[in-house]
């Protein structure tokens, strides 16, 4: 125990919480778990697959779309360990080192995440509002740039936060609030100063997270003007149904990400399973329902995936 209490050199260990009070159903609980991980990364590879192989969806809007599933694969990839680690028993702790990395990966990929939410928006925008000069704008070169600023935003933004944290002094017992590190469980085991985590976070939500959504709503409320100002009834409701699983995606994303706030800001009183529970939907709840609504919203995606599996039952 001493092991997960007072010590901030690189070999230390910090205890991962998995689901408290449930600890004799962990076999059963890892089934399910399993199952959601296994989807996470067959659909996700399916989108990838069938966006790479046909050369009709070699559009920007698919181009994005490959973009949300490769994060979304990443995501999964970040947090299985740890999280199917303490069900099946393989895992109790992590070290600081792998904590460290694992809480870069997290939040790089919902900065990554809420940034390509964004130019999945900024793609709609010009479909509707500009479609005759939707292909001038939106060449593969430009397409480019933006993933390339994408990935530089993400993985550069959050550095100075998370680099910081392997020079704390972790002096309070070393237990996690969930089966995965995350920023704001280090800094709270800290004794050392964190000033600069907290703020720099908080500038960090602001200019990442609360900026993407009020750009990705500025877009939309462009977009609803632009469409209720077409005559016709049935070209509105077309061009809102293209919408319509990008705005799926969104919520899917943002929701977890203000329930999961707001029990860490308000519900210090709340039971810690709601902690962990919450937790889990925020990393697995977009990964697992982004191939979903794309597969089912899309007609594209869709038409190809059942094409797909026609040539395989042949």
């Amino acid at each position: 125990m001493s092991a997960l209490s007072v010590t901030n050199s690189s070999s230390s260990r910090f205890a991962l919480t998995g689901f408290p009070g449930l600890e004799i159903y962990y076999l059963w609980l890892s089934v399910p778990f399993s199952i959601i991980y296994v989807t996470v990364f067959l659909g996700n590879c399916m989108v990838l697959h069938v966006i790479r192989t046909e050369p009709s969806l070699h559009q920007p809007m698919f181009y994005f779309l490959a973009m949300l599933a490769l994060t979304d694969l990443c995501m999964g990839l970040s947090t299985i360990h740890t999280v199917l680690g303490i069900l099946w028993g393989f895992n109790q702790d992590i070290s600081l080192d792998a904590c460290i990395a694992q809480s870069y990966f997290i939040h790089g990929l919902s900065c990554m995440e809420s940034s390509v939410l964004l130019a999945m928006s900024f793609d709609r925008y010009i479909a509707i509002c500009n479609p005759l000069r939707y292909s001038s704008i939106l060449t593969n070169d430009k397409i480019l740039k933006i993933g390339v600023f994408i990935l530089c935003r993400s993985s550069l933004l959050i550095s100075p936060a998370i680099i910081r944290l392997k020079f704390l002094n972790y002096c309070r017992p070393h237990f996690l609030s969930h089966s995965f590190c995350l920023h704001q469980d280090l800094i709270r085991m800290a004794c050392s100063d964190i000033r600069f985590n907290s703020f720099y976070a908080l500038a960090l939500v602001i200019c990442t997270l609360l900026l993407d959504a009020v750009l990705i709503l500025a877009s939309y409320v462009m977009i609803l003007h632009t469409v209720l100002s077409i005559a016709s009834r049935e070209e509105r409701i077309k061009s809102l149904q293209t919408c319509v699983s990008h705005i799926s995606a969104v919520l899917v994303f943002y929701i977890p990400i203000i329930g999961l706030t707001m029990v860490h800001r308000f519900g210090k009183h709340l039971s810690p399973l709601v902690h962990v529970l919450m937790g889990n939907i925020y990393i697995l709840f977009p990964p697992l329902m982004n191939p979903i609504i794309y597969s089912i919203k899309t007609q594209q995606i869709r038409v190809r995936i059942q094409r797909l599996f026609s040539l395989n039952e042949t």
